[in-house]
């Protein structure tokens, strides 16, 4: 935070110059969101079309079914008692079951032909779905960014001399990424409703093969079953990232290493999580704090540090919390920091960090060379949260 060293003016016109930017991406942002919408309700109207001509057909086919076992029926009278029917009538007999097996052939290939563009159907409405999720969701955080540039941010640069204006900012840009996460994370439950509907109908459509054809009917079965646990299991994963719900049920400590064996399993690089001298009395917004640093400093790892290994260590020490992260990736000079922290064009996490931290009274320092890795050293003192809050509103 001591590195931003721009006047009133310059900080003024970096600022101005990002809200241009800002809100030309927005502009481009929500016409994609408008796009997938229109897209969306397209297919979906399509979709609940197609779901009739399936019903449809297969009624037509268990009509048909019906109507040629008549037929067969009808036909076999005929051929044993053959003498008491004319050859105009036993060649009609012939051509009614004739017509009829060729409808039904038909008919099946256009039941196949719907089921398929069904299926083509839900896999692009789904496609569609997580574009205008990812869309929704960068509108809402560049909203909120619009926000303060142009409101709370305005003469930034005489503002970022006041300690207690710097910590009361941090506190309510970390409340927003707080909220809008919580708000993310409630839509994308809600979300889901409609493919869980969607899932219904195809599985009623399944029951009736059940009474046809027992093998198309299993194989129904086994891709909606396997839809839905890839479906369930990429929502668990989005809300956990988003707003990790085990911390407030498990603790810090099995929140991060939870979180820690995702993200070796995820990317490959090999984290080692250590802790001493941790309890269970680590206030809420401390701990949460400490998984949005450990969070950030990981995907730091991950987009720059071009690391294979990363080692993360919390220590207890004179009633403070000492966070320690450091890799053996390619590094950075340390010129680079002052640069992220006077340009908004870079930086977001190391500046989200020190926000985290100075808002809980901490220090942080960070070690880093080219080529020789980077070392994140956190010192936070383990206060009440009330205090902490009296402190940013003071």
């Amino acid at each position: 935070m001591a590195n931003f060293r721009h006047n009133a003016v310059q900080m003024d016109e970096i600022i101005n110059k990002t809200i241009k930017a800002l809100e030309s991406g927005k502009k481009e942002i929500i016409e994609i969101a408008e796009n997938s919408r229109r897209e969306c309700t397209q297919l979906k109207e399509e979709l609940e079309a197609l779901k009739l001509q399936v019903v449809e057909s297969l009624n037509e086919i268990e009509n048909l079914e019906y109507e040629l076992k008549l037929s067969r029926k009808r036909l076999l009278d005929v051929n044993r008692d053959f003498s008491r029917y004319s050859q105009e009538e036993l060649a009609r007999a012939y051509q009614q079951a004739d017509d009829l097996r060729v409808k039904l052939a038909v008919k099946r290939e256009q039941e196949s032909y719907l089921i398929k563009r069904r299926n083509d159907l839900e896999i692009r409405i789904k496609d569609s779905l997580k574009t205008l999720e990812k869309a929704d969701n960068l509108i809402g955080n560049v909203g909120i960014a619009l926000q303060y540039l142009c409101s709370d941010l305005k003469d930034v640069g005489e503002q970022l001399d006041n300690l207690q204006q710097k910590q009361y900012l941090g506190l309510r840009i970390i409340e927003a990424q707080e909220e809008e996460r919580k708000r993310v994370a409630r839509e994308i439950h809600d979300g889901p409703a409609q493919s869980i509907s969607n899932a219904v109908i195809k599985a009623e459509i399944c029951e009736k093969l059940m009474e046809k054809n027992i093998a198309d009917a299993r194989t129904e079965l086994q891709n909606l079953k396997k839809v839905m646990r890839d479906s369930l299991q990429e929502i668990r994963k989005i809300i956990y990232n988003l707003r990790p719900m085990a911390l407030d049920d498990l603790g810090l400590l099995p929140t991060l290493e939870r979180y820690v064996i995702s993200f070796k399993e995820t990317t490959g690089i090999d984290v080692t999580f250590k802790y001493r001298g941790i309890d269970d009395a680590i206030k809420p917004a401390i701990s949460l704090t400490v998984f949005r640093i450990v969070q950030e400093a990981l995907n730091n790892i991950l987009k720059h540090a071009k690391s294979k290994t990363a080692c993360i260590i919390l220590e207890k020490v004179d009633k403070k919390l000492v966070i320690i992260i450091y890799d053996n990736g390619v590094g950075f000079n340390q010129e680079s920091i002052k640069a992220a922290n006077s340009d908004l064009s870079g930086g977001f996490g190391l500046i989200s960090m020190k926000e985290r931290v100075a808002l809980l009274e901490g220090e942080i320092s960070i070690v880093s060379e080219e080529m020789k890795g980077t070392r994140i050293n956190i010192h936070i003192p383990l206060i009440d949260e009330g205090e902490a809050l009296s402190n940013g509103q003071d």
